[in-house]
Order: C-alpha cells, then sequence, then structure tokens
C-alpha cells in the first residue's frame, strides 16, 4: 500500500471515529465476540426520510477465513 494513501486512510478514519465513537467500540466487542459458521450478520440502512434496507447472511464455513482476515487487520495483528 502507497505510504501516502495509508496516513491519508488514517486521517480519515480518526474523523470517522471521532464523530462516531460507539463504532469502533463496536467492532471491537464483535472480535471479541466468538463469530462462527451459523452466525447470522446482519446490516440495516435507515434513510432520514424513513425508508429503509436490509440484508443479512448466515456465515458459513467458507467465509470464516475471510472473518479472520478482517479480524487481525482491525485488531492490529
Amino acid at each position: 500500500m502507497n505510504p501516502a494513501k495509508f496516513f491519508l486512510l488514517k486521517g480519515i478514519w480518526d474523523r470517522f471515529t471521532s464523530n462516531h465513537p460507539k463504532f469502533p467500540k463496536f467492532l471491537e466487542a464483535a472480535i471479541r465476540s466468538p463469530i462462527r459458521e451459523g452466525t447470522v450478520l446482519e446490516v440495516k440502512i435507515v434513510h432520514p426520510d424513513g425508508e429503509s434496507i436490509a440484508s443479512n447472511i448466515r456465515v458459513t464455513g467458507d467465509d470464516m477465513e475471510l472473518y479472520r482476515q478482517i479480524k487481525d487487520i482491525v485488531s492490529g495483528g
């Protein structure tokens, strides 16, 4: 990764976490929670006008490698 882009991304992430301090805490809790095959992950988006969309997936064995990689990145491992 280009170091300049990394520092730009870090600055954007720092500003985001300053504006939304509960989100990093959620990510930390999610990392500590045992996500395993069969776990359901759900995302919901609610627009200012009240319209919403949602989706979910049930984690498969094939999904676990991606989860491990994301966990390592987020936790600094």
